[in-house]
């Protein structure tokens, strides 16, 4: 097992987020996180990814109090106490919403920002060709400042970047919001063929029916809990869930 949440509870002082979330996920894998705006998807995959126990730290100051409660396993290894930067050394990667580059900088200066924990020269060159392969505009655009790139040069630039990394595990959240329909079916193209490379991908995404093309089990979150869970043509075949979590 990759990945396993155990019964995880995320409360922001009394507001209680997420209530006994269980996931799994193998290596490999490419599993959907869908549901409603505000069911705690994206705490969720900050709770997974070590973002809110660095919350947790700097809301200290402010009174704010933050619980994380429950099991959060990686490749055996208990990670839920960890902060971001420790998890994402044993290579779980979190690509947020709206991840915007380091505007002033090249395209490639953000990609090779991106390998800062690869000190072979010949590997990061390596792992550069296979972005510039996945997205070839980035290739195209190499010298340019990365803020004039338009929104979904910015998305690719995004996930390119986190595949520096060389994650065994991407999550990524929202990573169509605001791109035009043409440029969504590309992108998430693209996320497919980064599964192909062998790493397992957490996709959040509101476009139901793109998540549930490229996704082999997906969970519905909704109001913090997960409500259903299995294949896209399970789910689908579930009128009360089509109408009542997918909107469709």
């Amino acid at each position: 097992m990759l990945l396993e949440v155990e019964n995880l509870s995320v409360y922001y002082d009394q507001a209680l987020i997420l209530s006994d979330v269980n996931l799994k996920m193998d290596k490999g894998e490419l599993i959907g996180l869908v549901g409603p705006n505000g069911a705690g998807k994206t705490t969720l995959l900050r709770a997974i990814s070590g973002m809110v126990n660095k919350e947790k730290e700097e809301l200290k100051l402010s009174g704010t109090s933050v619980r994380l409660l429950g099991k959060i396993t990686y490749r055996g290894e208990r990670i839920d106490h960890l902060l971001s930067y420790q998890i994402a050394r044993k290579g779980l990667i979190h690509c947020p919403e709206r991840h915007r580059p380091f505007s002033g900088m090249s395209v490639v200066d953000n990609l090779l920002a991106g390998a800062f924990l690869c000190r072979d020269k010949k590997e990061v060159k390596r792992r550069l060709d296979i972005v510039y392969g996945l997205f070839p505009v980035l290739k195209e655009r190499s010298l340019q400042i990365s803020g004039t790139l338009s929104g979904g040069e910015q998305q690719m630039l995004a996930i390119g970047r986190s595949f520096m990394l060389q994650p065994e595990l991407l999550c990524i959240d929202e990573p169509s919001l605001g791109l035009a329909p043409q440029i969504k079916k590309g992108v998430f193209e693209q996320i497919r063929e980064i599964q192909r490379h062998g790493i397992a991908i957490l996709l959040i995404e509101q476009d139901v029916k793109l998540s549930f093309s490229i996704s082999a089990r997906n969970y519905i979150l909704s109001s913090g809990r997960i409500v259903a869970e299995g294949s896209s043509q399970e789910l689908l075949k579930d009128e009360t869930i089509r109408s009542s979590y997918l909107g469709l």
